[in-house]
């Protein structure tokens, strides 16, 4: 079965989660998270035997890392060290190691489409551990500029949002953006899961290679779709 993961530190029900997921990303103080829930997210993980990663992010807790800002590079590369390597401390004092970095809202898509903030994200990552997996929106900058440097890559796709045509994910500002029927989030992680075309949100049918498939634990009904994908995954 393709594995699930989940983005958590943020202050949602992580416990019921974890039973479902394969990995999760967890969030490092730049735009939720402190030492202690750093410290309970791993300890979740350890127990369920969930591989664990870094979400760094613009440093934005007022709009939850979901607002583009302007940086340099060398911002980028701050950023996203001091954020991971917090995670890793907390990690380490546990006796875990993180085993991937996955950007988080506005980071996360600008490294989607700008090459610039992607290479930044990836020379963190090298810095940090060459060993460190890079996870990335399918197909995108991220992916190619993490390939480019040698890094392993995840591609990621998303059973509980909506895709413009071109790959890109629907802003979480426009309606129709979160898939919150479980059904609906099930059968959109099969059709990922298989290599099938899914449909855009206008309606056209696009394919998104998927190495691993997200589950937000903020989103509406988060639980009941993570059951329903994950039983219909288990079906195949």
């Amino acid at each position: 079965m393709i594995e699930l993961n989940a983005d958590v530190g943020e202050g949602c029900d992580d416990a019921s989660l974890m039973p479902y997921l394969n990995r999760v990303s967890i969030a490092c103080g730049g735009h939720a998270g402190d030492a202690a829930s750093m410290s309970a997210a791993l300890r979740l993980a350890s127990e369920h035997g969930v591989a664990v990663g870094a979400h760094p992010s613009y440093p934005n807790r007022a709009q939850f890392g979901r607002r583009d800002r302007a940086a340099t590079a060398e911002e980028i590369v701050a950023w996203v060290t001091q954020q991971t390597e917090s995670l890793a401390e907390q990690a380490a004092r546990l006796g875990l190691r993180l085993v991937h970095v996955k950007p988080h809202g506005a980071l996360y898509n600008v490294a989607a489409r700008d090459a610039v903030t992607a290479q930044a994200i990836v020379r963190a990552v090298a810095a940090l551990d060459p060993a460190l997996v890079v996870v990335g929106l399918s197909g995108s900058q991220l992916i190619a500029a993490g390939q480019a440097s040698g890094l392993a890559v995840l591609n990621e796709a998303f059973a509980d949002r909506r895709y413009q045509n071109s790959g890109q994910l629907v802003s979480r500002e426009t309606s129709g953006a979160l898939i919150v029927d479980p059904r609906v989030a099930a059968a959109q992680a099969v059709a990922l899961a298989r290599g099938r075309p899914i449909g855009s949100l206008s309606g056209d049918r696009i394919v998104v290679q998927a190495d691993t498939i997200c589950l937000h634990s903020d989103t509406p009904d988060a639980l009941n779709i993570a059951r329903a994908v994950h039983a219909a995954l288990n079906r195949g």
